[in-house]
């Protein structure tokens, strides 16, 4: 099982930025998908979940309206689109795969590091 991220980086408050996950190992299209952040010194926090079609996401309360999850099933990827960004997005973001009411199938990603600054 592999979930690569990709697109951090060092981007100005106002500025966006395109996340990816690229899965590998697991049948993709069964799994819901999520971005989490944690900031040092904090706890992982759900960023965004898109459910195993994407017809149904859900976001944390401080990147609504700001924030956009999506996936492609054919790529077996997920995309997390950051816009409006604010130097309180600093944070490494990781993905994870899961399957609802099945703990034991969840999976992390390494997490990419976002950093939003002047």
């Amino acid at each position: 099982v592999q979930l690569v991220e990709s697109g951090g980086g060092l981007v100005q408050p106002g500025g966006s930025l395109r996340l990816s996950c690229a899965a590998s190992g697991f049948p993709f299209r069964s799994y819901d998908m999520s971005w989490y952040h944690q900031a040092p010194g904090k706890e992982r926090g759900l960023v965004a979940r898109i459910n195993i079609n994407g017809g149904i996401t859900n976001y944390g309360d401080s990147v609504k309206g700001r924030f956009t999850i999506s996936r492609d099933n054919a790529k077996n990827t997920v995309y997390l689109q950051m816009n409006s960004l604010k130097p309180e997005d600093t944070a490494v973001y990781y993905c994870n795969a899961a399957v609802v009411g099945r703990p034991s199938f969840s999976y992390w990603g390494q997490g990419t590091q976002v950093t939003v600054s002047s």
